[in-house]
This record gives structure tokens, C-alpha cells and sequence, in this order.
């Protein structure tokens, strides 16, 4: 199981990563693509990512605005691991032309 980090630890993270925000015990970032379909290409690409990674997301899909919610559940908090997989959707988001 990862540790989770502290407030600390987290904030200085997020400076990393700034179109995500802390929501409790979770990181999250909204996502606007282009189009419908990309919005589901953006989807598919996390999805394959989030297998490799062992850490799925929450995803909430409205037309071409996709929120990403990331918690590692089974720690009961944020980790490292939300933060990995968090850089590589903003990597899969900007590939595929989204804000």
C-alpha cells in the first residue's frame, strides 16, 4: 500500500501540475477537448494508462468537459501514485489538442 502524503507534501506537488486542484482527500482537473470524440479518444488513452499505472480514476464525462478525480482509496488519501498518473493526463490531454 503507498503512503499518503502530507498537506505539505501535496501543495508543493500540485505546483507541479497546475491545472489540478486539491478536493479533500482527492486531486482533480477538468478537462475541455475539442470534440465529443476526442473527449472519449482522451478517455480510452487514460483508461489504458490507468491499467498499466494499477490506479483508476474517477471520470465524469459531460459532452467535451471530462473531470478527472484521483484518490488512492486503498491508502485513504493522496499519494504519489495520483500524482503519477495525474501528469500523464495532462500529457494524453495535451496530445489530443484539450484545455
Amino acid at each position: 500500500m503507498a503512503d499518503t502524503l502530507d498537506d505539505d507534501a501535496v501543495a508543493e506537488r500540485l505546483r507541479g501540475l497546475p491545472a489540478w486542484h486539491r478536493d479533500g482527500d482527492a486531486i482533480r482537473r477538468r478537462v475541455r477537448a475539442p470534440e465529443f470524440l476526442t473527449g472519449i479518444d482522451i478517455v480510452t488513452d487514460v483508461a489504458r494508462a490507468a491499467e498499466d499505472a494499477d490506479h483508476h480514476p474517477d471520470i465524469d464525462i459531460r459532452w467535451r468537459t471530462l473531470t478527472f478525480t484521483l484518490s488512492t482509496h486503498s491508502a485513504g488519501g493522496i499519494t504519489g501514485k495520483d500524482f503519477a498518473l495525474a501528469a500523464a493526463i495532462d500529457e494524453i490531454a495535451a496530445r489530443h489538442g484539450a484545455e
